[in-house]
């Protein structure tokens, strides 16, 4: 790559002469050696890729929509409210909703959690309450529920988990006093890939009277398809009576563009009154946005309403076999390393989500992490208990065998030199 002139008094000055496109692009391809190999290395968690077809499709109908604006559906740009309107109605038959269901297309899982929370605390402060307000999560709960409180100033209880690293539902409901507004399950959890009792939780809001969430950014367009396959899934979508409202991720396993996500209400009343975002005192008139974005990018609209249609239920069934089939395979994988098990200690595979230990005083996990590191792949590394972590796509499946040997060679590595290697506090 060329090196640019350096200013005495800036690192890297504000180019002042437009550069070829063509050095552009070489330049481009060059920066892109610095990442992961993850065509060869599957990635945990920040890639969603299932063959050269599917992404290009998807880049192909976000491409034809680069230059429009969300913002503009059913005023500039009709096509996005036929768009959008169809997108609801897969959602509202996916995801068991009821004939009164609303919907906000949000730009990824941490717009859309922020989008509930504002939601629900708008609807609280409707009905009276006063006063400081906390909402009763699970310990396993996404952090982007604490930074959209952190925003609205709310406080938030961490409940622990049961000893199979699910929601505590009688520990949660100890928790809830006066102030609290929402509750909140995950389908699947991220850190471990287990499905909250959303059917228990849901009965808990109903006897409190109080709003539940249902986190279903990960797993939202794996579960489905995972149960069509014979998997053992519970109810955890609108299904559930007490779901207020219920989170999936488009940008993922429902392979559009990034970012694209639903948040899903069980009533369009409550999205009317207590999430859109209305104004008319300023010069303009009326000033509304359906949520917190104002513009957004039409282009993930449009990705995701043609990934669904081309992928459909038989296209969905296949992403989900390979994603399933791939926890299940490097799950018993690596417990047939000696020395390694997974965290789950060899409980059935729920969600494409799954990590493993070291359960030999020899072998120090991190340290694996780091031979692994060196090889090729990104390990992600998980705090408690101390393990590497897979959030495991479709792609994994191409990558098992290679992994799984790469593993055991690295716990034989460490096990022989006496390696020890440090925790990496960042999640991603």
């Amino acid at each position: 790559m060329k090196e640019e002139k350096k200013d005495s008094t800036n690192q890297n000055t504000f180019p002042q002469h437009g550069t070829p496109w063509e050095d552009i692009r070489q330049d481009l391809h060059e920066l892109k050696k610095l990442d992961v190999d993850w065509m060869n290395h599957p990635l945990p968690g920040y890639v969603y890729y299932f063959g050269e077809e599917i992404k290009d499709n998807q880049l192909e109908a976000y491409n034809i929509y680069s230059a429009e604006n969300g913002l503009g559906a059913g005023i500039a740009f009709l096509s996005l409210e036929k768009m959008l309107n169809d997108i609801y109605d897969w959602a509202r038959d996916l995801y068991h909703g009821p004939e009164t269901m609303g919907m906000t297309f949000t730009s990824g899982g941490t717009e859309s959690l922020f989008e509930a929370i504002r939601t629900a605390r708008n609807r609280s402060r409707a009905r009276g309450t006063t006063g400081r307000l906390n909402l009763v999560i699970p310990y396993t709960a996404h952090p982007a529920i604490d930074k959209a409180a952190q925003i609205m100033e709310i406080d938030v209880v961490r409940v622990p988990v049961d000893a199979e690293f699910r929601a505590d539902v009688d520990a949660m409901a100890a928790a809830i006093n006066a102030q609290t507004f929402l509750i909140l399950g995950s389908a699947v959890c991220y850190p471990y890939g287990v499905y909250d009792p959303i059917g228990k939780l849901g009965e808990l809001a109903l006897e409190r009277d109080i709003w539940l969430h249902v986190d279903g950014c990960w797993g939202g367009f794996i579960n489905p398809f995972a149960k069509q396959l014979g998997y053992p899934v519970p109810e955890w979508d609108l299904e559930v009576p007490g779901v207020m409202s219920l989170s999936a991720d488009l940008h993922k396993f429902a392979f559009s563009t990034k970012g694209a996500s639903l948040m899903l209400q069980r009533y369009q009343e409550n999205k009317d009154r207590y999430e859109t975002f209305s104004i008319n005192d300023w010069p303009c008139g009326t000033y509304e946005t359906p949520a917190f974005q104002g513009s957004s990018g039409a282009g993930s609209i449009a990705s995701a309403w043609a990934m669904i249609r081309f992928l459909a239920n038989e296209g969905y069934l296949k992403t989900a076999k390979a994603a399933m089939d791939a926890t299940v395979q490097l799950t018993d994988g690596v417990n047939a390393i000696k020395g390694l098990r997974d965290v789950r200690d060899g409980a059935p595979v729920e969600g494409n989500s799954m990590a493993f230990r070291s359960i030999d005083p020899e072998v120090d996990i991190m340290a694996v992490a780091d031979v692994l590191d060196a090889n090729g792949w990104h390990c992600s590394r998980m705090r408690e208990p101390r393990a590497i972590k897979h959030s495991v796509t479709p792609h994994h499946l191409s990558g098992v065998e290679k992994f799984l040997k790469d593993a055991a060679a690295a716990v034989e590595k460490v096990r022989r030199m006496g390696l020890k290697g440090e925790y990496d506090e960042r999640t991603y």
